[in-house]
Parts: structure tokens; sequence; C-alpha cells
């Protein structure tokens, strides 16, 4: 018994991030409302019942600085899920990758909820819903969110995700400084500068999503990301990308995750078109996209 299973993963952006404390264990407790992006990798996977389980990964282009080997977090996904269920399978991926590396656009999760959905599905039942989630918990705080990509409000470490209704479309442009940033490394300097963090609120959906776009102010607010002090000690170029980003018109600009890519949401899709016509000095990139309920 063979199959191929072709799969879309879509990157998701963070509208808006607050640390609430950091946990014993070096995790940190956040709640952030992600949306899905029309940015997306695409996935095949063929899956065959095997003699010995094997996983196999080809990243295509050449160049994305995507890994192709085991550290991959879809490899690592296939590898922990033939270890979790004891299944003997093949699994063959062919990865091609379109959403930037290490942007906090959450492409390697994707990545790895994908896989994980692929062989759920192939072996429907080999792992509980509960377990399944642990499992994509254990490869990163953002999987659990990819194994369903639809808006939510995320909380704790990412094991906690309560689907939302009604937001709108929001048309960005993203903007990079065209290198990437460590996740770990970031959250390091966070600890640094807020070493007591113990926030005790928490956040509450705006009352009108459908307004954000009507409400620059709320939105404003919402974008907050208390990661970007951090990120910004890191990479100073975002300092510029911010102010690029409202010198052309966006409504409110926001970090995405742990950067460095910012996002500005503009009024329309054309509007945001406009503002992206004019390209940055390269490495820096400007990328239309439109944030939305789910993918």
């Amino acid at each position: 018994m063979s199959e191929s299973r072709r799969l879309h993963a879509p990157a998701k952006v963070n509208l808006g991030l607050r640390i609430h404390a950091r946990r014993p264990d070096g995790y940190h407790e956040l709640e952030s409302l992600f949306a899905v992006l029309d940015l997306a990798d695409e996935l095949t996977l063929e899956i065959a019942r095997a003699d010995a389980p094997s996983v196999t990964l080809r990243v295509e282009p050449p160049g994305t600085g995507a890994p192709a080997d085991a550290s991959n977090l879809a490899t690592r996904a296939a590898e922990l899920f033939l270890a979790e269920t004891g299944l003997a399978l093949r699994v063959a991926i062919t990865l091609e990758k379109r959403t930037p590396v290490a942007a906090g656009l959450g492409g390697g999760s994707s990545d790895a909820g994908a896989v994980l959905r692929a062989l759920d599905a192939f072996a429907p039942g080999a792992l509980p819903p509960e377990r399944l989630s642990k499992l994509a918990l254990r490869l990163g705080a953002d999987v659990p969110f990819f194994l369903a990509p639809r808006a939510a409000w995320v909380r704790g470490v990412g094991e906690h995700i309560e689907p939302v209704r009604g937001l709108p479309e929001l048309p960005l442009v993203l903007a990079s400084p065209g290198e990437p940033l460590s996740t770990r490394e970031v959250f390091r300097v966070y600890d640094v500068l807020h070493p007591e963090t113990r926030r005790t609120d928490t956040g509450k959906p705006p009352p009108d999503l459908s307004r954000l776009v009507a409400d620059p102010a709320a939105l404003g607010a919402l974008l907050h990301n208390d990661l970007e002090s951090a990120a910004l000690r890191l990479c100073p170029a975002i300092r510029r990308l911010r102010g690029e980003l409202s010198a052309r018109g966006a409504l409110a600009v926001g970090m995405s995750g742990s950067g460095p890519t910012l996002f500005g949401v503009f009024s329309s899709h054309a509007a945001a078109r406009a503002a992206a016509a004019t390209p940055l000095q390269a490495p820096a990139w400007l990328r239309v996209a439109t944030a939305r309920e789910s993918g």
C-alpha cells in the first residue's frame, strides 16, 4: 500500500504577542493572535509500507536556506511520528520552499504540521488527537497551531489554541532585512532585558475583529509585540523597516513572532501593492500578502 499526498503549508503572522512569564523549565508563557497568510510552502509525501521505517527529504529550489537533512522540522516530524506509532513506513518528502527561513513566519513549523497531518490521514487513529498535539508541541511551540491552521488565540507555550471567527482579510506588506534571526537568541536577549517578567493580565480579543482596519488605534494596540525590543538589539535594521512601512502608508505596523519580518496593514489590497511597488535595497525585501482566517 502506498499513497502520494500533496499538502499546502501556509505561513502565519502574529497579530501581536505578549509574554506573560518565564517558566522554571525555561519556556515562556505567551499570548498571541495567529492569522494565516496566503504565502505557503508545498509538500509532497510519498508514503508506503516498508520492512523498516525511513524518511528522506528533498528541498526545492536549492539555496533557500532550509536544511535538507535530519535537522529539518519536516523530517523530524515524520521521524517522531513513526517512532511514536511504531509504524514501518517509507516516507519520501519533497518540500517546495517559499516561506523565508527564520523570518518569524512559522514556515518550518507549518511544514512539520503538514507532515503530521499527512501521516495522520494515512494511518488514522495511530495517534489519538491529544497525543498528536503533544507530539507537535515537542517539535516547537507553533507546530500545534499548524495541525489545523486557522486564526486563533494561542496561549501558554503553544498548547492552548482557541479558534476565532470574524477576522477580516488584512492586506499586508511584509518587510524583512533579508537576514535570519534565531528565535532562541531573541528570547535570550528578551530575558536579559526583562529578567522579572511576571505579567498576570491576559489580553482579550478586540470586541469586533471585523472593524480592525477601520480603527487604526485599536489595530496598533493589538499589534504590539513584546519581543520587538530584543529583536531590535540583534537586528537594528528593524527600526528602519518600521519607518519605511509607516512612510508608505501603513495603518499600523507589527513584527511577526520573534522577527525579523515586519508587516504593515494597509487599507486595501491596491494600497498594499502600491506600497510595495518600490523595492528596498537588497538584501532587504518587501512582499505583498494577505492575513486571513484560514488557508
